[in-house]
């Protein structure tokens, strides 16, 4: 399946269902009265986060989506039948984007999660509705509510806990098909990967999602190369896993620049916990290996890890690592939705305590 994430599309809602002007004809019934019916509410545009979807790529064969127009109102005070509604099924990541990609609309981050987009044209009123003691032949209706229209960007920003980053060729997609079912492309040339890389990782009886995205180059921020455009799909990610060829001509500035790369972009990505990952080591003697992490530690604090995604050195200790990480984020953001929620539930301090209750009479 095609990688695709982010796509223009185009949304209409139906409209409404005109009223209609009609009365009763029968034979032997002098005074029929007026008995046109109203018409039926326009289709909604909603859109949905469902399980399963890694990719948008459905939305390149499709842009356009309307939803049906409501019916019109008939005689016989019969309603016109409602427009069917159109759901849009997207992954869960997705946000909607207006048509300027300025402003956010929509971010669907759980499954299961729905938005209305555009509400379908209210029902017109036939003339049966305006009947009085006044005026008992109305000839008055209404028209149904006209439909909405807009273009809208999806982009998809990937549900993972842990993210790759690197330079080119520093052994990530190896990394990711150790420690996972996952199948990346492998090979000694830069930019091997072309698209981010999902994988299910398992340690000590746990599993969390790690994400792996094409190498960084030095002004990717900017647009160069192709890691630009997947930064945000470890934006929601818990950690980071920064992986380095310890085999490389200059392990700290390799660090600096993917870490240069990180704050420039922006979106919290050089906030977040990290681990260092001295790939490639089993090429590597120990007493180089140690070098080589004593340079490391001179411009980072985090964590730094001797591995080798080839021969599985290492990695136990990595995953462990990654996991202490995630847990606490997670505690972390637990937390502050337990405060949230009860500060919703806390009077406010200027409150009356009498309000709403009795209060003695003096």
């Amino acid at each position: 399946m095609k990688f695709l994430d982010q796509s223009k599309i185009y949304l209409k809602s139906g409209g409404g269902g005109d009223g209609c002007l009609s009365f009763r004809r029968e034979k032997c019934v002098e005074f029929g009265g007026p008995d046109g019916g109203n018409g039926g509410r326009g289709g909604h545009i909603l859109i949905e986060a469902v399980s399963g979807l890694n990719t948008l790529i459905d939305f390149r064969y499709r842009q356009h989506f309307k939803a049906g127009r409501g019916g019109h109102g008939m005689g016989r005070n019969r309603t016109g039948g409602k427009g069917a509604d159109s759901y849009l099924k997207v992954p869960v990541g997705t946000q909607i984007f207006d048509e300027d990609y300025g402003v956010l609309l929509a971010d669907l981050t759980e499954e299961g999660q729905m938005v209305m987009m555009l509400e379908g044209g209210h029902p017109g009123t036939g003339n049966a509705a305006f009947k009085s003691s006044i005026n008992q032949a109305p000839r008055r209706t209404t028209p149904g509510g006209p439909a909405e229209e807009m273009w809208v960007w999806l982009r998809l920003k990937l549900m993972a806990d842990a993210g790759l980053v690197g330079l080119p060729n520093a052994g990530k997609s190896t990394f990711l098909s150790a420690v996972s079912r996952a199948k990346p492309k492998i090979a000694d040339y830069p930019f091997t990967t072309l698209k981010p890389q999902l994988g299910v990782v398992y340690v000590d009886n746990r599993e969390f999602v790690v994400a792996d995205i094409p190498g960084l180059i030095e002004g990717a921020h900017e647009g160069l190369g192709l890691g630009d455009r997947f930064l945000g799909h470890i934006e929601r990610c818990a950690t980071i896993l920064h992986m380095i060829d310890a085999t490389g001509d200059d392990v700290v500035q390799a660090y600096k620049t993917i870490r240069h790369e990180l704050e420039s972009y922006g979106g919290g990505l050089a906030d977040k916990p990290q681990v260092i990952g001295l790939n490639k080591c089993d090429a590597l003697d120990d007493e180089l290996i140690q070098m080589l992490s004593e340079e490391l530690a001179t411009v980072t604090d985090s964590p730094i890890v001797p591995i080798s995604a080839v021969t599985r050195f290492g990695i136990d200790g990595m995953l462990r690592a990654l996991q202490k990480n995630i847990d606490h984020a997670r505690d972390i953001e637990t937390a502050a939705i337990a405060k949230e929620k009860s500060d919703d539930l806390t009077p406010d301090d200027d409150e009356d305590s009498t309000s709403g209750g009795w209060s003695p009479i003096s």
